[in-house]
Parts: C-alpha cells; structure tokens; sequence
C-alpha cells in the first residue's frame, strides 16, 4: 500500500508542476451547442484489487499492486461532454481482467472476469484555475461519481463510489493522450470471495479497485470555445464616445453663439463702424475636428462655417491660413508631426473645392500640442483652424 500511496504522492506534484507552468490570460466564453465539444477515451491499464476477504484466516498477501496475486490488466472506454471549459461529464466502463482476492490460507488468487460502469463529473483545473486557452496543451482533471459493477465469474453486482485523477496532454485540437489515476470502491462483494465481518479496518472492509490507465482521447466535432467581448469594457468605451462628442457638440454650440453674437453686435453698430465688427468676425479663427490619428474630417457639419469664410474670402480677394494640429497625449512627436500637417492638407482641399484659390491659401502645423485640452477633452486638440489673414483695403 505504501508504494500505491508513493504513486499517488508523485502523480500530485506533477500534476501541481503542470499547473504552475502555465501562465494564461483569463477571458469569457461562449456556450456551445449541445452537439459540441464531445470525447471518447479508450485505453489500457493496470489494476489491483484490495478487499476485506484478504484478512480472513492467516493467509497474507503482497501489498504490491504489481504482484500477480493482486493484479491483471485491463481495458477501459469512456464517452463525454464538456458542458464548459472546465465542467464536464462521462461515462466510463471498465474491467474484463481482474483477481479474486481471498485470504483462505494455501489457495492462490484465480481470475475474476468483471466489468464497472461509471458516471463521472469532471474538473479541468487548468481552465478552472488558470482561465481558458484556445493554445493549452496540458489539462488537470480531477473527477468523482458512481455507478456499479459485476463480477461475470461469480455472477455478483455490487454499487461503487469512484474518484480519481487525469492529465490530458493535447497532441492537436481533436487528438490527446491521457494518463489516469483512479479508485473505484465497491459496497457489495465483486472479486467473488468471502465478505469478512471485520468493518474496523476502515477503507479495506470493502472492495476497492486501484487502476492507473494510459490512453487516446479524441474530441468530436467542434473543440474549442469561443471568445466572448467583454461587455463592461465595450460600455465604457462607448460612453467615453459619447461623452467626446457631447462635449465636442457643446463646444461647437458655444462657438456658434459667440459667433452669432458678434455678427448681432456688428448688425446693431452704426453703418460706419459695421466694417470693423465683420473683419473681427471674419478673422476669428474656425475650428474643423479630427477623430484619433484620422486625417479625414470627423463631421462635415464643421465645414459650414469654413464655407462662409470660404465665400468671403473669394468676394474681397483675401488670403487664409490653415493650421494643422495633434493632440500631444497620444503618439509619438514624429507621427503627431505629420498628422497636423496631413490635417491642414486636408482642409486646405476643401477650401480649393468650395473656389479658394490656391494661391491665396497658406498652411502652416504645430504638432502634438495640449492647448484645448487643458480645461477641455484632450481630443479637442485634433483639429485644424481656418481664419481669414489679409483682408485687402477697399478704394
């Protein structure tokens, strides 16, 4: 029993060694449909028995789970499903080659042909813990369930509780070998010998199954699963939208008050001072909007007052200057460089569209700056500014 206990301590450190050397990002995952994410198992192992008739009379037996006494080989089958990464159920059936265990003294242990079913939960620790990977290729896998079993030899059924412990090293997505430690304890008589009446010897006053198996697992159909977005980060993201452009729009909104109370004053002026009131309004400079490292204008609703600028540069003959700017929050000097200078392009052609000559229209760009973005939204500084520069005397 010792040695069994010394497998079982080995198989617990490699199996602690496997789940330390990975290292994941966790994420969400989507439910598969009901015909995803099945597996067969088929495999080979070597069981022993140990059981109460053992300790009947003065026979004593090997604790060796590899004396002949105790021990056969045997095979084993299994189909389940993953319900998720790391729930999942099967169903495994086991047995054909066992060993009656007796403790009548001078005979020997014969065959015993059985054969157990189970139903088992399984846990896959690694996904458990560490959070799915599409790209793991190795899984810890404790399971625990029950079902029963029968002794063909001596025509005998018996109940049993199951648990164990199985590492799924993954060749591809659908091809695995798995090596399995288990224990299967059995409530009734199963190896066909004499149940003793000594209950006080605690896990031994039943039959109890000990395997280790090594065998192929194959996944059916669809293996993997998905990747979910993460709702929360998609909401903050759009509210953070949201609020840019309910502070660009209020921004917007002020300008065109201002603007709109210029023209007003200008309007009430007497005839003789109106001239001096439209050449402030004319030369304030006008903002057009970029969204984060585009160079095409965000919303041609900015265009509108370019277009008024625009006209009345063509009708008194006057020059503009287009100045191209990046916020200095995000990027780096060189690529905020040419961003301004891209977005001072780029409305310099509309101007050319709307009938500016090009001669009379100047660019100038001053990079990544933080000159809106000091009481503002820092995506304020992606912009570029039209304003009217010489405006000729009229004879």
């Amino acid at each position: 029993m010792k040695k069994i206990l010394i497998v079982l301590a080995f198989a617990s450190f490699s199996v602690a060694s496997f789940a330390q050397d990975e290292i994941t990002e966790k994420y969400s995952v989507g439910t598969n449909s009901f015909w995803s994410n099945w597996f067969v198992e088929a495999g080979a192992n070597w069981n022993a028995w140990y059981s109460s008739e053992e300790h009947v009379g003065v026979r004593t037996i090997s604790k060796s789970p590899f004396k002949g006494d105790r021990s056969n080989p045997g095979v084993a089958i299994a189909i389940g499903k993953w319900f998720t990464p790391g729930l999942g159920l099967r169903l495994k059936g086991q047995g054909i080659w066992g060993k009656t265990v007796e403790g009548v003294p001078g005979e020997k242990s014969i065959g015993n042909k059985y054969w157990i079913l189970n139903g088992h939960a399984m846990f896959n620790l690694s996904n458990l813990i560490l959070g799915y990977k599409e790209a793991r290729t190795v899984n810890i896998i404790p399971f625990v369930g029950g079902g029963m079993g029968r002794t063909m030899t001596h025509n005998l059924y018996a109940m049993d509780l199951s648990a164990g412990i199985q590492a799924l090293f993954l060749i591809n997505k659908n091809v695995g070998i798995h090596a399995e430690l288990g224990w299967n304890r059995l409530e009734g008589d199963i190896d066909g010998g004499n149940q003793s009446t000594d209950a006080n010897r605690g896990w031994d006053s039943h039959d109890n199954n000990i395997y280790a198996e090594l065998g192929l697992t194959l996944n059916l159909g669809k293996a993997t699963w998905k990747k979910v977005p993460d709702v929360e980060a998609l909401k903050a993201q759009h509210q953070a939208a949201l609020d840019a452009a309910n502070a660009r729009a209020n921004d917007l909104a002020n300008e065109n008050a201002r603007l709109q109370k210029l023209l007003q004053e200008a309007q009430n002026k007497p005839v003789e001072r109106i001239s001096d009131s439209v050449k402030e309004f004319i030369t304030t400079p006008v903002s057009v909007f970029f969204n984060l490292a585009k160079v095409d204008v965000a919303n041609p609703k900015d265009l509108v007052n370019v277009r008024a600028l625009a006209k009345y540069a063509k009708d008194n003959d006057a020059s503009i200057l287009v100045t191209g700017y990046a916020d200095s929050a995000t990027g780096t000097p060189a690529k905020n460089e040419q961003l301004s200078l891209k977005r001072a392009e780029t409305v310099k052609n509309e101007l050319i569209g709307m009938g500016v000559s090009e001669s009379k229209i100047t660019t100038a760009h001053a990079g990544g700056v933080n000159i809106l973005g000091v009481d503002m939204p820092k995506d304020f500084d992606r912009r570029a500014t039209v304003q009217i520069t010489d405006i000729p005397e009229k004879k």
